[in-house]
């Protein structure tokens, strides 16, 4: 895939949000917290905790999208894009009482992310609305998700404090999802959704909701934002990682839902290149930091950011190719890790505690450690403790050496099992 080519740097907003492709909508306005500039935001003062909860600083980011098996639906998260007058059905929530009642452009051919999150995202192209789903089932007798949320995307408009969405801490998910197609104009203008194992039962601007763990100020809260530091010299991976990696530096990562730690998410599409990947999945944790992005709030209730962003570094373009953005045939839905194929359309085109905002909820939570993230062939054997230790070693390396050679590049499409198995919390009455 051609990427276009950043030239310039240094801190600023985007000059505009890049809209959804299939579509003249852009995801929130341009001082939307989403495109927030948090480059020059000062650290977090409990981001050394909140780090060593996630697992520490040797634990390395995690792409949770990507190539999947032979016929499978992609990892990621499918989004549509739907006319005005598509047909919009009434869907049945868990959690009714914070969800938006719709109806909602849900079909039969809607693409449903596989797993157990079932996320669907559907894109109003004629109203720049964002219409997304939790647990969706469709049922032409009647459909049903876990909940549901409801976005004018011309709006900076928050959901009511305490609030769900179809994520756990009641933000919108498509505006934090990395896309093909903005990783090949060689400009990603948005803070990244990320995941972490277990969280505080807080949350703070801009999220609106919260699935603790428990009340400890030493796990993150809902809403925290990191960044990649700017000492961390991007210069030296492709083109196309750059791009993820610079938006991480400018616009960081904002945590959204529990998940496995420091897993960030993207698209259900083809096309992913796995080299770019591999080399986001070698950074490590400890290269980032949080931030305290508490003097960006103008309102509790907005997104809007307290200063408008101002124009970005110039974007020279060099041969960036056009990117499709049609989901491969449908598969059948599987069950149990790793993710499995979710139904399948015909088209896709897929914090702080000094904040004012922070706000603790009456909600339970159940969760479970996530399970162990599957490693590609290839990795060194255990640490060598004498001479049977290492004629092991050679044996096991001989054998995984052999299994690349004999399954090539299926071993690399396996190897992205996501282990983000987590349950909603409980609305206590």
């Amino acid at each position: 895939m051609a990427v276009a080519a950043a030239v310039g740097g240094g801190a600023g907003g985007p000059a505009a949000a890049a809209p959804v492709p299939g579509s003249g909508c852009t995801l929130f306005p341009a001082d939307n917290v989403w495109h927030a500039d948090v480059s020059t935001l000062p650290v977090h003062p409990s981001g050394g905790a909140w780090l060593a909860s996630m697992g520490g600083p040797g634990v390395r980011l995690h792409p949770d999208f990507g190539p999947a098996g032979p016929g499978e639906q992609p990892y990621g998260i499918p989004y549509t894009v739907v006319p005005g007058d598509a047909a919009k059905v009434a869907v049945a929530f868990e959690y009714a009482d914070e969800s938006d009642p719709g109806p909602y452009p849900f079909a039969a051919d809607t693409p449903v992310e596989g797993g157990s999150d079932r996320h669907a995202l559907m894109v109003d192209r004629d109203r720049c609305v964002l219409y997304e789903l939790f647990a969706a089932t469709y049922d032409a007798a009647g459909s049903t998700a876990g909940s549901g949320a409801v976005w004018d995307l011309r709006s900076n408009a928050l959901r009511p404090a305490g609030w769900t969405s179809a994520d756990a801490a009641g933000l919108p998910i498509l505006p934090g999802l990395l896309r093909r197609d903005e990783v090949a104009a060689g400009a990603v203008d948005h803070a990244i959704r990320m995941t972490a194992r277990r969280t505080d039962r807080s949350y703070v601007w801009p999220a609106r909701h919260h699935a603790g763990a428990a009340s400890d100020p030493s796990l993150p809260p809902m809403g925290a934002r990191f960044r990649l530091k700017a000492s961390f010299d991007v210069s030296r991976f492709r083109p196309d990682t750059q791009v993820v990696l610079r938006a991480m530096q400018r616009h960081g990562m904002i945590l959204a839902d529990n998940g496995s730690d420091w897993y960030f998410t993207g698209t259900s599409e083809p096309g992913w290149d796995t080299g770019m990947l591999d080399e986001l999945e070698s950074v490590p944790a400890g290269e980032l930091e949080a931030v305290d992005a508490s003097s960006l709030l103008v309102e509790p209730d907005s997104g809007r950011v307290r200063a408008a962003p101002t124009p970005a570094a110039p974007v020279t373009t060099t041969t960036a190719a056009p990117v499709a953005t049609t989901s491969p045939p449908a598969g059948p839905m599987k069950a149990g890790p790793p993710p499995a194929p979710a139904r399948r359309p015909a088209t896709t085109v897929t914090p702080t505690t000094t904040a004012p905002a922070v706000v603790s909820t009456m909600l339970d939570q159940e969760e479970t450690a996530p399970e162990p993230v599957a490693r590609r062939p290839g990795l060194p054997p255990p640490p060598d403790d004498g001479p049977r230790a290492a004629e092991v070693a050679l044996l096991v390396l001989g054998a995984v050496s052999a299994a690349v050679a004999a399954t090539g590049a299926a071993l690399r499409l396996r190897r992205r099992t996501r282990g983000r198995h987590r349950l909603r919390p409980r609305h206590l009455v």
